[in-house]
């Protein structure tokens, strides 16, 4: 019987190791605007994201929103849009992705306390179901599709 990676990968899924951090979040390097990052893969975050302090890094051009966003540990976050991103995880590119600027610094301190490096933003369902998104939890694996 073939191995889920072969099937997938022949019916055109790419494919990426994630690593498991001991605050036990799955976390994935990847690209924004060619600047690399790490990003927690949240299949509960509706929108991917950047933090605050990362607008020179990755040379993000926003425009103002008055949408409010909310997150496990905060609500009434204020929020920016910066549009037309490339986002790049080894050779599977999105071009043309819109990301929400939001302060993740409450996330940050979180990871720090576990003794996790900090993140630069957030790889949510947006990307994960437009690209047909599946995880493999036991073999810390994401695929998607084009």
């Amino acid at each position: 019987m073939p191995e889920l990676k072969s099937i997938l990968i022949n019916q055109g899924y790419s494919f990426f190791k994630l690593k498991k951090t001991v605050s036990k979040h799955f976390v994935v390097k990847a690209k924004i605007n060619n600047v690399i990052g790490r990003f927690i893969v949240d299949t509960g975050a509706s929108n991917s994201c950047l933090g605050l302090d990362e607008i020179n890094l990755f040379n993000l051009k926003l425009s103002q929103t008055n949408k409010k966003a909310a997150s496990a540990g905060s609500t009434n976050i204020e929020t920016q849009i910066s549009r037309q991103n490339s986002l790049k995880i080894k050779n599977f590119e999105i071009k043309n992705l819109t990301l929400v600027v939001i302060d993740l610094m409450h996330i940050n301190m979180a990871l720090t306390e576990h003794k996790t490096q900090p993140i630069n933003g957030i790889i949510g369902a947006d990307v994960l179901q437009k690209y047909g998104a599946i995880i493999n939890y036991k073999d810390k694996t994401l695929y998607l599709k084009r």
